[in-house]
């Protein structure tokens, strides 16, 4: 027995070891700083790298763990090759580029600042190495590589597909892309990003927010409840017209008023709207459940898509850098996406609540069942979220923070005064054409009541 918990004891003591090594081979965030820059007929790319990122290169040592700097030339362009050039893929319009020529390779310190620019990074890579007899320890030494590409044009436009997510567990890539006549614009791409447009074409930007807003409402939980709630009592189709029109208009206004600053910047905004949003379902679900007359729900509705268009801009903001010089298109493709989103949910849930009211439960009851289920879930987003929100101390108001709301109360007051408009143009409408309101599921009106009672009841 003694003898098997020995050979246990050194099969379990590898085990540790293995998985030690792998865990400090493959490391947890990874930095990459890069620069593009079209010059002529040539396009510069500077990229820097941690040395220790590059897991399967066998990098020359001395003493204690330091980089070996004379030796380490060569395995040093390998790693750029393998692990860099062959690794991001530049397009010129719609042509890729032929792969890169490595033109300069150079080990650095942690603490070296030369690419906080585009110029110190380039002498610096182009300059002298750093002594042989440096004591740097090959863990934290910085690869940085200049790249260069035959290109047709520098005004032509650029993309790029970096496939770096292998460097690292998480892989950031802080990118700068110069070119000549116009402003430096700075990206900050998450692991395999895919194709990135650095200055896209209205179309290209538009079709790349149409698919994020889509996916968005797709993926977004709170949002697809709330839909949920405004479906249950409203499944005839010019109802929910009104309604889910009434709910687009309205996030479309704060989305494009916070996409050009007109919302508050402070921490706890965010905390307070997720808080708002999960207080909306709430609200929507218990009003099905009390059965409360839905005839102006739109204005509701309107009300608090006015929330909901703050919680799509913080989802948006990041996303935003890849809009080029396109903002207000990116802004409407992205609210079309999300339109596109919400119709296919539509399509879905009315049928399906359909045929749940008519094969599985009544109407009524089934409402307040599927109701208060969402009604139980939402309230503990509301009070995780407002729990959050509490740690937040009151803010001091200052000038700035003042203005920030005197430019939201602006944004409601002006949503406020479309919604009314909009309901005296309805009304006025039905008037002219002598047209009752349509009628709703759930809701009837006086004479409807009492033509339904029993006769022996009405003597």
């Amino acid at each position: 027995m003694m003898r098997h918990a020995v050979l246990f004891g050194a099969f379990a003591v590898a085990l540790l070891a293995t998985a030690a090594v792998r865990a400090h081979d493959i490391p947890n965030d990874v930095i990459v700083h890069a620069f593009i820059k079209p010059e002529g007929q040539r396009l510069r790319l500077l990229v820097r790298v941690p040395l220790k990122a590059m897991m399967d290169v066998e990098f020359p040592s001395r003493g204690p763990g330091y980089l070996d700097i004379a030796r380490a030339e060569a395995p040093m362009r390998d790693a750029a090759t393998v692990w860099i050039a062959q690794n991001i893929q530049l397009y010129e319009e719609d042509a890729r580029l032929p792969d890169g020529q490595l033109m300069a390779v150079r080990a650095s310190l942690p603490s070296d600042q030369s690419f906080q620019s585009y110029a110190t990074a380039l002498a610096h890579v182009n300059g002298p190495r750093l002594p042989d007899d440096i004591e740097l320890p090959w863990e934290q030494a910085m690869l940085d590589t200049l790249l260069e590409y035959p290109i047709a044009s520098d005004t032509s436009r650029f993309a790029i597909a970096p496939q770096l997510h292998r460097l690292g567990t998480r892989v950031t890539t802080a990118l700068r892309l110069i070119t000549p006549g116009r402003a430096e614009r700075a990206f900050e791409l998450h692991d395999d990003a895919g194709l990135v447009w650095l200055d896209p074409r209205w179309h290209q930007a538009a079709w790349r927010f149409v698919q994020s807003g889509f996916f968005h409402i797709l993926g977004g939980v709170d949002h697809l409840l709330f839909l949920l709630c405004l479906v249950i009592p409203l499944r005839r189709m010019r109802a929910l017209i009104l309604v889910v029109t009434a709910f687009t208009v309205a996030h479309s206004i704060t989305l494009i008023g916070s996409a050009y600053d007109l919302a508050p910047s402070a921490l706890w905004f965010p905390p307070l709207v997720e808080t708002l949003i999960a207080t909306s379902i709430v609200y929507m679900a218990l009003e099905n459940i009390t059965g409360t007359a839905l005839r102006r729900r739109w204005i509701l509705t309107f009300a608090f898509g006015l929330v909901h268009g703050f919680g799509f801009s913080f989802a948006l903001r990041e996303s935003l850098q890849f809009a080029g010089s396109h903002l207000l298109t990116s802004l409407v493709a992205f609210n079309l996406g999300v339109e596109a989103g919400q119709i296919l949910v539509l399509l879905v849930l009315v049928p399906a609540l359909g045929l749940l009211f008519r094969y599985t439960v009544e109407e009524r009851v089934g409402t307040i069942i599927v109701s208060a289920l969402v009604a139980h879930t939402a309230w503990h987003w509301m009070s995780e979220r407002a729990g959050q929100l509490a740690q937040f101390p009151w803010p001091g108001i200052t000038v700035a923070q003042l203005a920030g709301v005197v430019r939201v109360l602006m944004l409601l007051v002006a949503a406020g005064a479309i919604a009314w408009v909009a309901d005296a143009l309805i009304r006025r409408s039905r008037l002219a054409r002598g047209t009752p309101s349509p009628p709703l599921p759930g809701v009837y009106s006086k004479a409807q009541v009492a033509a339904a009672r029993p006769a022996a009841e009405k003597e």
